[in-house]
């Protein structure tokens, strides 16, 4: 028997849904390069409901305890007295998600003598200590692609809403107010910009894939050079590093995975090569950016906007300053976790403990680490190394006074 703890996000204020607003969920077949979607041999849910959250529990609970499994669930997950922190002591396994990260530090790793493998419920495994995995024999896996299009859709819309200071109008209507030269005295077509996206794998690609009808002008930048005829196809213009790419563009997506040689590559130096004036969207992870320095250049008007779904911590403390810095975008870490994404992750989960508990190979696609090394998708997008640290601020995001979230876990005997 195998113990898998399970850490979620928490459920919606109200609790969780008894109806949704669509009755089904569009079909796909497979992802834009042609990799299949999960495959498992069943599924334990409908697609479209809640299942990131705890209640949701990505329909998993039936299939592990059938298999006589032990299968807990919980959101709290920050601090050394949290549920997470007790309950990993004697995992076997760890699913944790890139929203609501379970952060598996090297000290965490190392309380945890049974883990053999920590799954990521989406795509990124950064809240993953790599090198501690590597070494303590830990497998990572993550449901590559899942969301990557959630996300790309995302990335598109907050660009328009910068642009076009959609976001600052709405607030006007929302307060009885018709201040249409308020509105538009920050508005601006994007039509004829140049925009440019650090990393074009499945995420930056789809973006450019999604810009392209704007009549924008396309750039990027990434260690893997696009083949000559994509370039040709969508108008492409390579450079050879971001602080090459950023004083030419009017918009700058942020789409690469973070990893030591990424961590912190938006710092002041980098972000006064962009032009006055210009758009940061980060989508990737909070920690790609200086987190002061972003504050500084919209305060300055070096930036004229910043929208984003990803910090670091998270959840992020209540202080963070970017709850507060101007012409901001922000919100919680939503864009790779739609019900339509969620469907697919939580198959991905479901498609990768089969393949575990029945001795088969997970797919390579899915692989981040794997026997002591850098593996499958790993091996193409990070470098060895550690991101964790800092994490531990995560804990700052609850007041004293307010309870946590109770752990999931159906009777037992």
């Amino acid at each position: 028997m195998a113990k898998i703890v399970c850490v979620l996000y928490e459920d919606p204020a109200q609790g969780y849904p008894d109806g949704y607003s669509r009755d089904d969920l569009p079909k796909i077949d497979a992802y834009p390069d042609g990799q299949t979607l999960p495959t498992p041999a069943g599924i334990d849910f409908r697609p479209g409901e809640l299942l990131g959250s705890v209640s949701g529990e990505l329909g998993l609970r039936s299939y592990l305890e059938d298999l006589g499994h032990r299968f807990v669930v919980t959101s709290d997950k920050d601090g050394s007295d949290c549920e997470f922190e007790r309950e990993l002591v004697d995992a076997d396994v760890v699913i944790s998600q890139p929203f609501w990260p379970a952060y598996l530090t090297a000290e965490r790793v190392a309380k945890a003598p049974n883990l053999k493998l920590a799954i990521t419920a989406g795509v990124g495994s950064d809240h993953v200590d790599l090198e501690a995995a590597m070494a303590g024999g830990v497998t990572v896996a993550e449901v590559t692609y899942c969301n990557s299009i959630s996300v790309a859709e995302h990335v598109v819309m907050m660009i328009l809403s910068l642009v076009r200071n959609y976001l600052p109008s709405h607030e006007w209507v929302r307060g009885g107010g018709w201040n249409i030269a308020d509105c538009a005295a920050r508005s601006y077509d994007v039509e004829g910009m140049h925009v440019g996206t650090v990393a074009a794998g499945r995420i930056g690609l789809a973006v450019l894939r999604r810009m392209k009808p704007f009549d924008v002008h396309l750039h990027y930048t990434d260690r893997h050079r696009l083949p000559a005829d994509l370039e040709r196809e969508l108008g492409l213009t390579w450079h050879a590093s971001a602080a090459d790419m950023v004083p030419v563009c009017d918009v700058v997506t942020i789409n690469c995975p973070l990893h030591p040689e990424t961590e912190h590559l938006f710092d002041e130096a980098m972000i006064s090569r962009m032009k006055r004036g210009a758009y940061l969207v980060n989508t990737a992870r909070g920690k790609i950016v200086d987190r002061d320095a972003v504050v500084r250049a919209l305060e300055s008007g070096r930036l004229a906007g910043y929208a984003g779904d990803v910090w670091f911590p998270q959840p992020a403390p209540r202080d963070h300053p970017w709850r507060t810095m101007p012409h901001n975008g922000m919100t919680p870490h939503i864009s790779g976790t739609s019900l339509s994404a969620q469907a697919r992750y939580a198959a991905g989960v479901r498609e990768i403990l089969e393949c575990y508990f029945e001795g088969r190979p997970i797919r390579d696609e899915y692989l981040i680490v794997d026997n002591g090394r850098l593996a499958g998708s790993g091996a193409h997008s990070y470098s060895e190394g550690d991101t964790t640290g800092g994490s531990e601020d995560a804990a700052r995001y609850r007041k004293a006074d307010e309870p946590l979230t109770v752990v999931v876990e159906a009777p037992r005997g």
